[in-house]
């Protein structure tokens, strides 16, 4: 391999083995059968929180970087510094398309439209997986990413982001306000799996987060000599 000959330490096989979970479970909700609202739940929570993490924790962009030439590699790096590329990466953004495509999925005549046209339900999902990947990788990404900010604040975001998760599961178990065509016992268990699976993923999040955290540590002032 290109990283390799150049010298560098070998890649990590627990990368390569989380990119290989994240593909399956990837898979997995593809295949998952949707009949159902709690089964489209199961498909949310496959394509936009679970498998996301697992790729994100694979480092793609990492490796790709140390297998690059250098020049392509410049190319990317100059490409991530771009001032839309450190808006786009904000946790901040991620959480708008997550838990904003949510509201805005349930909360209007969108699921019901996906209910009918199977190209609207599958640019759903892309957006699932693409604003799932997106913030995972914002909040406890291991591939470099322009101007993070500070762990402190990635937490207050990924607690944001529960509220926001646990207030529309809230809903769709009342029945309140959502706009999905569905008995209530149906209504009850897709909620079930929505506010339950949601804290297990960003559970996940946040320790994958924390395992990574070095807290910076402030200089010590120099001795001073008489």
């Amino acid at each position: 391999m290109r990283q390799r000959d150049a010298g560098r330490p070998g890649w990590n096989h627990r990368r390569t083995a989380s990119f290989g979970l994240g593909a399956a479970l990837l898979a997995a909700g593809l295949a998952w059968p949707a009949g159902d609202l709690p089964g489209h739940m199961w498909q949310h929570l496959l394509l936009g929180m679970l498998a996301p993490l697992a790729l994100v924790l694979g480092a793609p962009g990492t490796l790709a970087l140390r297998t690059l030439d250098r020049r392509a590699g410049r190319a990317a790096v100059r490409l991530l510094r771009h001032p839309v590329a450190r808006v786009a990466a904000h946790p901040v953004t991620g959480l708008l398309l997550t838990a904003g495509g949510l509201y805005l999925l349930y909360l209007t005549p969108l699921y019901r439209a996906t209910l009918t046209s199977p190209a609207l339900h599958g640019l759903v999902h892309l957006h699932f997986v693409l604003a799932g990947y997106l913030f995972a990788w914002s909040i406890a990404g291991p591939d470099p990413g322009p101007h993070r900010p500070r762990v402190p604040v990635r937490l207050l975001v990924l607690g944001v982001a529960v509220a926001a998760h646990a207030a529309i599961a809230q809903l769709l178990y009342a029945d309140l306000l959502v706009d999905v065509p569905a008995a209530g016992d149906e209504l009850r268990d897709a909620a079930t799996v929505m506010y339950y699976g949601g804290d297990l993923a960003e559970i996940l999040l946040a320790l994958a987060l924390l395992v990574s955290w070095r807290p910076e540590r402030a200089a010590k002032p120099a001795p001073v000599r008489a």
